[in-house]
């Protein structure tokens, strides 16, 4: 009887790991398939408002707008800026410069990346920069990489993609590149900084054309 007491006990502890473990597994999985696409969305949208914020200080004009900015940054423990290749910092001002803006995200490891670029310089040198202009983003390479940015800078002059090439950080990833799965992946923004297209994947100078020309006609 004590044994068959015993086996009992065994059995409904065995039920109930057995249980917990299926509990578990269940929880993890809706954190991969929903909570972790969620969070990735809330910080997008949190990137796009401090974006919005330090666009509009910029254009206030006010002396102290610089100030400002440090503090924009210092409350949301985000930086508002990102560097270029040659370590020059570029803040989301840059979208006010032109009506439409093309960010190329691309890799060093990434050839049908490094086989578009010649014509995407082409199509840089084409357009006026008060209507297109084209960004560049190297999503392998993070700021201070300096081996890395020796590399990219080499590949950026073979292919002769002569327009600004910016550097990883956090805020340019939670900002814009969350949601990347793959490269090259294109974004199109306006003046306001505010995503209109996104392109997964390579296409030739003609295709590239063809999409600039009719967002311009929209703006």
């Amino acid at each position: 009887m004590r044994q068959e007491k015993i086996s009992i006990k065994w059995k409904i502890f065995l039920y109930l790991l057995t249980f917990a473990g299926i509990l578990l597994l269940v929880l993890w999985l809706i954190q991969i398939c929903y909570l972790d696409t969620f969070y990735k969305k809330i910080k997008t949208r949190y990137a796009e408002k401090i974006i919005s914020e330090t666009i509009a200080i910029l254009r206030s004009g006010e002396e102290d707008a610089e100030e400002k900015i440090d503090e924009l940054a210092a409350e949301n423990n985000v930086a508002v800026f990102v560097t270029d290749m040659e370590g020059n910092a570029v803040t989301s001002e840059v979208f006010s410069k032109s009506k439409l803006t093309m960010i190329n995200v691309w890799a060093t490891y990434c050839s049908p990346c490094l086989n578009e670029m010649p014509e995407l310089g082409e199509l840089a040198a084409e357009y006026d920069s008060a209507d297109f202009q084209l960004l560049g983003i190297v999503s392998d390479v993070m700021e201070g990489q300096e081996e890395n940015i020796g590399y990219a800078a080499e590949l950026i002059e073979e292919t002769g993609a002569e327009y600004p090439h910016l550097l990883l950080n956090e805020s340019l990833y939670y900002g814009l590149l969350s949601d990347v799965s793959a490269v090259p992946t294109t974004f199109f923004l306006n003046e306001q900084g505010q995503v209109l297209d996104v392109v997964v994947g390579a296409m030739d100078k003609s295709g590239w054309k063809e999409k600039i020309d009719g967002l311009l006609e929209t703006l």
